[in-house]
């Protein structure tokens, strides 16, 4: 399990983080310099270098995304010129992408980003560029609201891009952009005028993730282990039944995909803060804390101590490599690999569930995992490798990921949004928040 480590704190960790950021501003560059728009958005690294991997456009989000990143914690122009200037002329196809349940990837990382830093007067105001933002995020939550698949207990949830009846656990925090769309005053207009509030389908979605996505170790089925999570609940789309858990990129359906697992930490984590906001209290809020607590529990009772996950809990080969619970993650070793970016996802969920909860397990959690992941042997420091986070999985049962040391965009994205998140919270600034 993760193993605190004593005097830890966010301003200790502020020269790692600094030079996370020294790192990044050439593999930004880099990636500007050879990347072709016509060839697709770059999703991870073959031999140090970006290169698409046809299966949802779902990445771009997090390239331009990260240029904004780097100006948030560097203030260097030139990359939120880079930013801006890629998501007018790029982004606006995914603005009105009914194909995928990836909104809150591609839109809030840049929209959303560069709303923000217009809120927090990190750049100019200008009336109708705010609105362009705003505009976007609107649109962008309505369309990702419709994609909604009505379930038999009443609730329902934003269909994955198998279809109607497959629901991913990776989507909970693409409800960010229904929580921006929300507070922007945006509602999805129906069959006869029917207006259908984002905010109701935000939370149809977050109940049904934490009823069917997540375990609670209270009997549900044979492998019912608390914190454990599924990547995909399975429903007849006749009547809405749910049938079964599913996988498509963990190794079973009764294992854990621990990339999925991050996504349901940092995504529940990220709904309290908002839910926190509400003027409203909602009742929903117990379940979200129910199911935050046990999957950042489970993460920490199954990860190596220095924080960094195998890609799946269950993986057959881990049995070869010991207690693999009680060393340091191998990220060298030849049964099975890590994925560092589950870590990156994850210690951002630890430290927002851990802030918001006043609880130091949680929090020096995530420190201890960002204490690992911007330091060698998962930081690249190498000029000649285009990726900032190392020893990242993308798809294993495809056999996508066969070699250690690459890099994937959401991992070196969230690697730069956790460093700059503890950066703000060691120098004392507004706290990093994806909402108005």
């Amino acid at each position: 399990m993760i193993q605190a480590q004593a005097g830890l704190t966010p301003a200790s960790l502020a020269p790692k983080l600094r030079r996370v950021f020294d790192l990044s501003a050439a593999k930004i560059r880099s990636i500007e310099a050879s990347w072709v728009p016509s060839q697709g958005s770059p999703v991870c690294t073959v031999a140090g270098q970006y290169t698409s991997r046809g299966w949802t456009e779902w990445t771009q989000g997090f390239q331009f995304g990260s240029a904004l990143v780097q100006f948030d914690a560097t203030g260097e122009r030139e990359f939120l010129e880079i930013g801006r200037d890629r998501t007018v002329a790029l982004m606006a196809p995914h603005l009105t992408h009914t194909g995928v349940h990836d909104h809150g990837f591609n839109n809030v990382s840049t929209y959303g980003n560069l709303l923000r830093l217009m809120n927090e007067g990190r750049i100019p105001e200008n009336p109708w560029e705010r609105r362009y933002y705003e505009l976007a995020l609107k649109c962008s939550g309505a369309v990702q609201a419709a994609r909604w698949s009505p379930a038999a207990d009443g609730g329902g949830y934003i269909y994955s891009f198998n279809g109607p009846h497959s629901l991913f656990v990776d989507t909970i925090r693409t409800l960010r952009v229904l929580a921006l769309a929300h507070q922007l005053g945006q509602t999805l207009m129906g069959e006869n005028d029917r207006r259908i509030s984002l905010l109701d389908r935000l939370t149809g979605h977050a109940l049904a993730t934490a009823r069917y996505s997540v375990y609670y170790g209270e009997g549900r089925d044979a492998y019912d282990v608390r914190g454990r999570v599924a990547h995909e609940s399975l429903f007849n789309p006749r009547d809405g039944s749910y049938r079964c858990p599913a996988t498509q990129q963990g190794y079973s359906p009764f294992s854990t995909w621990t990339r999925g697992l991050a996504w349901a930490m940092c995504g529940f984590a990220e709904l309290l803060e908002f839910f926190d906001t509400l003027p409203v209290p909602q009742p929903a809020t117990g379940d979200f804390e129910k199911a935050a607590r046990a999957t950042c529990d489970f993460y920490i009772a199954n990860t190596p101590p220095d924080g960094i996950p195998y890609w799946d809990t269950g993986a057959p080969g881990l049995e070869r490599l010991g207690d693999w619970r009680a060393q340091p993650a191998d990220p060298f070793n030849s049964r099975e690999p890590v994925d560092s970016s589950a870590a990156a996802i994850a210690a951002q969920g630890l430290l927002r569930l851990g802030h918001r909860l006043d609880d130091r397990c949680y929090w020096d959690a995530g420190l201890a995992i960002a204490d690992t992941l911007f330091d060698e042997p998962y930081l690249s420091a190498s000029p000649e490798h285009q990726g900032l986070i190392l020893h990242s999985v993308y798809h294993r049962p495809k056999g996508w990921d066969a070699e250690p040391g690459e890099s994937s965009m959401w991992g070196d994205y969230h690697a730069r949004e956790l460093a700059l998140y503890l950066l703000r919270v060691a120098a004392g600034e507004p706290y990093l928040k994806f909402f108005l």
